[in-house]
């Protein structure tokens, strides 16, 4: 399972460092509006999809909170069926569907984890709810 803060499942962006970082940071900023993970990944963490309107504590390399994120749309599709408009509004500059493929396709095989065409994705849209140079409230975890 992954790891909570109060009753909100944990959002860890990338790998650790550098990657984490700069994911994070575009959160922060409003750019980055969407992730995607692979499908299989829930089953072997035992997690279940998120929902629309979950809420979710976006995390640094040490686990602690970063900001909070509302979940605003799910979506599985195969990783070749992923649109443009989708990868667009992950806000990491790729310029195309297939920069994005294959930007995708390099950091899942580095992790040891090949994707292909077939391979089922989880789309998730996101909006944030709080963090940022204002921090988080801690008013802000339970709702």
């Amino acid at each position: 399972m992954w790891p909570r803060i109060g009753d909100l499942r944990t959002l860890a962006l990338g790998t650790p460092g550098e990657l984490r970082t700069t994911l994070n940071t575009l959160v922060l900023a409003g750019v980055k509006t969407a992730t995607a993970g692979r499908l299989a990944e829930y089953a072997e963490e035992n997690e279940e999809l998120e929902q629309v309107g979950e809420r979710l504590a976006l995390v640094d390399d040490d686990d602690a909170l970063a900001g909070v994120v509302e979940i605003t749309g799910v979506e599985v599709v195969r990783f070749g069926d992923v649109p443009w408009e989708f990868a667009r509004a992950e806000g990491e500059g790729d310029r195309s569907i297939e920069e994005w493929r294959a930007g995708h396709a390099a950091y899942w095989g580095r992790l040891g984890t090949p994707v292909d065409d077939d391979t089922p994705i989880v789309c998730l849209r996101l909006r944030l709810v709080s963090g940022g140079e204002g921090g988080v409230a801690t008013g802000d975890l339970g709702t």
